[in-house]
């Protein structure tokens, strides 16, 4: 790469770069390598070689070679290389924004079989919290059910999750942090508010008027549900609503909030619980909340995807299904 180049004082072409940025489309050695462009636009939609070698049927040191090639034949560095993975420089998100359409056009016609017929999407692959993808994200997506989409779902933690959708395991990942670096695209989808809760029985040993003016003093002896043993919702709670650190063991550590739910509507203990999972229970009666603060805790959840246009036109449908939903949760 010159000097030049590197300072965005000239295109690949020799003509000087206006903006600063020089633009991916020539690199003033005649036409560009279809197949290498494929590879590219590949690697860039799944956020890693092993992924894009996975998807073309090629072997990773393929796609490795011909990266190099055309960032050779560019001129330019296209992925940065890190611990965690490749991430696309802002002139691979241009040049895949130039190239992907006119690829997946040509595609989709070498996909057509001899009757014309485009071949059936594959499944869109949704992954995120049990909680959360059980009780909102697919009674929300099952019209899409008869339309034709099919639906694979992975359940687990974030990092997780999101660490299977750098390596191309998944389409979208419904998470409960918005994700670092620019690998990713993420939108938010829907707030959590933590509302602490428990049986009408337990509730009624509770002096509620002493937990509002004291604070959680008067919850000594109350045992605890959690779905973790370092209490993290509670914690959390604790820290915002009272202003104190939580100390003490939990009763019952059950690592789905589900059984969470369960376990504190029988009469277990209190809990810390997402409103939206125990709507029903509290509507019910089934469930009491114990304090009202003015500023409850709350924490964001983002739908993340790879960049780029999706290969799969339901991945579209499921997205888009899933932010008009988000907004009456």
């Amino acid at each position: 790469m010159s000097h030049r180049q590197r300072n965005g004082q000239e295109r690949p072409d020799g003509t000087p770069a206006e903006d600063g940025a020089p633009r991916p489309a020539a690199a003033g050695r005649g036409p560009l390598d279809l197949s290498l462009l494929r590879t590219f636009l590949a690697a860039h939609r799944t956020g890693s070689f092993t992924a894009a070698a996975r998807l073309l049927g090629l072997s990773q040191p393929t796609v490795t070679a011909q990266i190099r090639a055309l960032e050779r034949r560019l001129d330019r560095e296209l992925f940065e290389r890190g611990p965690r993975g490749t991430a696309p420089t802002p002139y691979a998100d241009e040049l895949a924004a130039q190239v992907a359409g006119p690829i997946d056009e040509l595609a989709a016609v070498a996909d057509q079989g001899r009757s014309g017929a485009r071949p059936a999407p594959q499944p869109v692959h949704l992954a995120g919290p049990a909680e959360f993808v059980s009780v909102s994200a697919l009674p929300a997506l099952a019209p899409l059910v008869g339309e034709g989409v099919r639906l694979q779902v992975t359940l687990g933690l974030t990092d997780e999750l999101l660490d299977g959708l750098r390596a191309g395991h998944h389409d979208l990942v419904v998470a409960t942090y918005r994700p670092r670096g620019r690998a990713l695209v993420s939108v938010p989808l829907s707030d959590e508010e933590f509302v602490l809760v428990a049986s009408p029985d337990l509730a009624r040993r509770i002096d509620r008027e002493a937990l509002a003016a004291d604070g959680p003093g008067a919850l000594l002896g109350v045992p605890m549900v959690t779905y973790a043993e370092d209490l993290p919702i509670a914690r959390r709670y604790w820290r915002h609503v009272f202003g104190r650190r939580l100390t003490g063991e939990a009763a019952v550590t059950v690592p789905d909030l589900r059984g969470v739910l369960a376990a504190v509507t029988a009469g277990a203990g209190l809990g810390v619980l997402p409103a939206y999972l125990c709507r029903a229970e509290l509507d019910s009666g089934a469930l009491v909340t114990l304090l009202e603060p003015e500023d409850p805790p709350i924490n964001t959840v983002y739908l993340v995807q790879r960049p780029g246009t999706p290969d799969n036109p339901h991945v579209t449908l499921v997205r888009d299904r899933l932010l008009d939903a988000a907004r009456a949760w």
